[in-house]
C-alpha cells in the first residue's frame, strides 16, 4: 500500500474526495478498503444488497476486519433467494456487524392503502415513491452516524456510472452533512467479480445462475437474455431507467438522491 495522502487543511468535501481518488489510483480494492477503515474507523460501513459485487466486498472486509460494519435494506419485497443468502452470510461471517434496515411501517401502510400494493407499475412517479419509501429513506437512517459508506458500484455497469470516481462526496439531503462514498470495485469487470467469488468460494445469490446479473425487489427484477444490457432486468417496463434513486440525483449525477 502506498503512503496515505496528507489531507489536512482540505475542508471542502469534494476536494477531499478528489484528493483521495487521485492518491488511490491503481490501488487494489483491498487497499482502498483498508485505507477507508484506517481513516474512518467505526464511521464507515458497506451498503450491501447481497449482489455479486457486494459479496466480494463482504469477503474482503471480513478478511481485513471481521467486525466491520455492513447494512442492508430489506424493502419487504425482496426475492426469497436474497433472504436465503442473508442467512448464509450471517452464518459464514458471524462477527460481521450486519444491520438490517426496514422501511417506516406507517409510510408503507399509507402508500399501499392509497395507491395499491403494486403501484410502481402504474407510473414512473409511483415507482419513485415506492423506491423512496422502501429504500432511500431507510438509507438515510443507515447513514446518519456514518462519515463514509462503501458500495459495489462498477464503472461498466451503466453509462452514467462511467464518470464515477473511487471516492465521491455525498451530501445528506436532510442535514447537508457531507459524507464520503467509496467505490473500491470501480475499475473491476464482471469477470473479475466472478473470478474472486469462485477463487475464494464466496456464496452468492442463486438468481445469478438463472440469468439475473442485477437483483433488486422481486416485482421489479427479471432475468435478462445473454445479449441484453445487464441492467435491462431492472424496472424493465420503463424507458431507459437504470437507477432507483440511491445513487443518482435528478440531473443524473452519481450521488445519493431523495427521490
Amino acid at each position: 500500500m502506498t503512503e496515505k495522502p496528507a489531507l489536512r487543511g482540505i475542508e471542502n468535501a469534494t476536494e477531499q474526495a478528489a484528493a483521495w481518488s487521485a492518491a488511490w489510483q491503481g490501488w487494489t480494492p483491498q487497499d482502498i478498503l483498508a485505507q477507508g477503515l484506517a481513516d474512518l474507523g467505526e464511521r464507515v460501513a458497506l451498503a450491501s444488497s447481497f449482489g455479486a459485487e457486494d459479496m466480494v466486498l463482504i469477503d474482503m472486509l471480513y478478511r481485513l476486519q471481521p467486525t466491520a460494519r455492513v447494512f442492508t435494506l430489506d424493502t419487504g419485497r425482496l426475492p426469497y433467494e436474497t433472504y436465503d443468502l442473508l442467512a448464509t452470510v450471517q452464518k459464514r461471517y458471524p462477527e460481521l456487524r450486519l444491520r438490517v434496515m426496514y422501511p417506516d411501517t406507517a409510510a408503507v401502510e399509507e402508500m399501499v392503502q392509497t395507491q395499491g400494493i403494486n403501484l410502481f407499475y402504474e407510473s414512473v412517479e409511483n415507482r419513485k415513491r415506492c423506491c423512496y419509501v422502501r429504500k432511500v429513506e431507510p438509507l438515510g437512517r443507515a447513514l446518519a452516524d456514518l462519515d463514509g459508506w462503501i458500495t459495489g458500484l462498477r464503472r461498466d455497469q451503466t453509462a452514467n456510472r462511467g464518470t464515477m470516481a473511487v471516492v465521491e462526496a455525498d451530501t445528506d439531503k436532510q442535514s447537508q452533512r457531507p459524507i464520503f462514498k467509496f467505490n473500491p470495485l470501480l475499475e473491476w469487470t464482471w469477470e473479475q467479480v466472478w473470478d474472486y467469488l469462485k477463487t475464494h468460494g464466496v456464496p452468492y445469490n442463486a438468481l445469478h445462475d438463472r440469468g439475473y446479473p442485477s437483483i433488486g425487489c422481486a416485482p421489479c427484477t427479471r432475468a435478462v437474455a445473454p445479449d441484453e444490457d445487464p441492467r435491462a432486468g431492472r424496472w424493465w417496463w420503463e424507458q431507459d431507467n437504470q437507477e432507483c434513486g440511491l445513487h443518482v440525483t435528478a440531473d443524473g449525477r452519481l450521488v445519493r438522491a431523495k427521490g
